[in-house]
């Protein structure tokens, strides 16, 4: 029971009680003497106050000492005969009995008082953290580092560890993540959050309080021993990370499933919108071989060059296709890696503009343009397939390139300074509302024209550059029509290759 007031008041306010109980009493009676009290009542009263006020300060067992001390006091100096204590009037015996016992009721009362009043905060404080950690699992913002250090802050403990006890081959269990309180990391050991071997709370077993959770995982603290309410506590943290563990297992097989739908519906997609594309030219090249091949008619001279021109026409839009296909499976599959170097913009367009007449495109480029960074591969086909749809819905206009920098007043997303370049048509163009989807996959206006492609070409450019850390953007032509601008961080230190030459640079 005296551990218990101990540790619910702390040792030094006890230490004080108790030092207060054996001076307090003398110095209250040497200040009756010293302002001439003759009264033993107002001597009682003041020493009654005395134990009260050790009471609050010390708690119980404070108390009773004063009241007992007290009781001396008041005998030896305030009752006849005066410096001992023997009493010889029964009176003054019965005023002493009457002054202890009231001294230890009050003493109880003050002390019982005292507890259930830090028993309360201590409950207001159990409950709120209660509610907390309900406000936690429901908002699910918690991460496993910031929970460690919650629960660190909360029992004011030196470090918290979570272990695996189910370690393969029985290997020691395994500390999975951790929290040490600056300063508490031992020399050469990790810093906060490390859970490398040499750390303090390297060893479970050397814990002051741990907390089985389901799956072998064990929650430790370092640093101090709890007491029952805390133990309590640290059994609903215990469960408020199995849920947070439990959450995020859900939530990464949501996402698993998610992906898994995605990759259904991508499929069923390109079975639909190939078949078509797929039968098509196939059909055309075996038609035109089947024609090349007749021998019993000699086909004339441009007749057979008209169909090998076929063959390769369909042969080009299956490479196309193909190509396409194949791009967006990666995309989708997060296994693309650029390799990104500084590039000029003037370097990779003759690839770009392979297969176009030259009277088609109109490159308008400053040769003193900086690099900007990309893969050079990826910036070629990005280009490709964004002049590839400007010629499908352009009619007979011709298409624009041309580029500048737009870094002084336009910033990708991670506010690197951009260079642009842009593909302008004067074709049919798209709402402002359409902008986005067009970039997504299998997305093909009502009118393209036939051997369109099944609508890959603008998602794999979009997924391209925004795997070189750029942006692609759509927007109304002036007067009709459609822009499409591609935004890459600038290359900055020393670029590979040499910039073009000064001036216009023209096709």
């Amino acid at each position: 029971m005296a551990s218990t007031f101990v540790s619910n008041l702390g040792p030094a306010r006890v230490g004080a009680g108790f030092v207060l109980a054996l001076v307090l009493p003398p110095v209250l009676e040497w200040g009756m003497f010293t302002v001439g009290s003759d009264f033993l009542a107002v001597d009682v009263l003041v020493q009654l106050a005395g134990v009260i006020a050790v009471a609050l300060v010390g708690g119980l067992w404070p108390a009773l000492l004063a009241a007992v001390f007290s009781t001396l006091v008041l005998n030896y100096y305030s009752t006849a005969p005066v410096g001992s204590l023997e009493i010889t009037d029964p009176q003054n015996l019965l005023t002493l009995v009457i002054f202890i016992a009231v001294a230890v009721a009050v003493s109880l009362v003050v002390g019982l008082a005292a507890r259930r009043s830090r028993e309360a905060a201590a409950a207001t404080a159990e409950a709120a953290t209660l509610g907390e950690l309900a406000r936690g699992v429901l908002a699910a913002e918690d991460t496993l580092q910031g929970f460690l250090a919650h629960v660190r802050t909360h029992f004011q403990v030196n470090a918290v560890g979570l272990f695996n006890r189910d370690a393969p081959g029985g290997s020691p269990p395994a500390l999975i993540a951790s929290d040490i309180a600056a300063g508490d990391a031992s020399p050469g050991g990790p810093s906060r959050g490390d859970d490398s071997p040499g750390a303090p709370i390297n060893d479970l077993y050397a814990a002051d309080a741990t907390e089985d959770l389901p799956d072998g995982l064990v929650l430790a603290l370092y640093g101090r021993t709890l007491n029952a309410r805390e133990r309590s506590l640290l059994t609903a943290f215990g469960s408020q990370l199995t849920a947070m563990r439990q959450r995020q297992e859900l939530v990464v097989s949501s996402q698993a499933n998610r992906r898994l739908t995605e990759g259904n519906v991508m499929r069923t997609a390109i079975l639909r919108a190939v078949s078509h594309d797929l039968r098509t030219p196939l059909a055309g090249i075996k038609l035109a071989v089947s024609s090349l091949r007749h021998e019993a008619v000699q086909l004339p001279v441009d007749e057979q060059k008209e169909l090998l021109e076929t063959i390769e026409d369909y042969s080009d839009r299956l490479d196309a296709l193909i190509n396409n296909l194949l791009d967006m499976s990666r995309l989708t599959g997060d296994a693309v890696t650029p390799h990104l170097r500084a590039v000029h913009w003037a370097d990779v367009l003759p690839g770009a503009l392979v297969g176009l007449p030259p009277q088609r495109v109109r490159v308008e480029i400053p040769g003193n343009l900086p690099p900007v960074v990309a893969d050079p591969g990826m910036l070629e086909r990005v280009i490709a397939n964004l002049v590839e749809n400007a010629d499908k819905y352009a009619g007979g206009e011709d298409i624009v390139i041309s580029g500048s920098v737009e870094g002084i007043v336009g910033h990708v997303d991670d506010g690197v300074p951009a260079g642009e370049l842009r593909v302008v048509d004067h074709g049919r163009g798209v709402s402002a509302d359409d902008a986005d989807t067009i970039f997504q996959p299998f997305q093909r206006a009502s009118d393209a024209p036939a051997g369109a492609g099944v609508g890959l070409g603008l998602a794999v450019a979009k997924g391209f550059t925004e795997v070189m850390g750029g942006q692609l953007v759509a927007e109304a032509t002036p007067g009709g029509g459609l822009t499409l601008r591609i935004r890459l961080p600038l290359a900055t230190g020393v670029h590979d290759g040499e910039p073009g030459n000064s001036g216009m640079v023209t096709r």
